[in-house]
C-alpha cells in the first residue's frame, strides 16, 4: 500500500490512466474488426473507406505509445495486403 501523498497521488493517476489506456485499447480492436468485416464482405469501395478510417485510428493509439509503432505497422501492413488481395 501507498504510504506517502505522492505514493496514493500516483496510485490514482495510475487507475485512472489505465482505465482510458484500455478504452483506447478497445477502439483499436474495434478499428481493426470493422476493417476486417469491411475486405471480408468484398465491397472495395466500402472496405477502402473503413480501412483508412482504421488506419487513423491506429496510427493515432500509436502517436500515443499506448501500443508500439510496430505492432501498429503490423497491423496497417496486414490490413492493406487484405484490402490488395480482395481487388486480386
Amino acid at each position: 500500500m501507498a504510504n506517502t501523498a505522492q505514493a496514493r497521488k500516483r496510485a490514482r493517476q495510475a487507475v485512472k490512466q489505465n482505465a482510458h489506456n484500455s478504452a483506447q485499447r478497445s477502439t483499436l480492436r474495434t478499428a481493426i474488426k470493422a476493417a476486417r468485416k469491411a475486405i471480408q464482405a468484398g465491397d472495395k469501395a466500402a472496405a477502402t473507406a473503413i480501412f483508412q478510417a482504421s488506419v487513423s485510428t491506429i496510427d493515432s493509439i500509436a502517436d500515443k505509445k499506448i501500443i508500439h509503432k510496430n505492432k501498429a505497422a503490423r497491423h496497417k501492413s496486414r490490413l492493406a495486403a487484405a484490402l490488395k488481395a480482395l481487388s486480386a
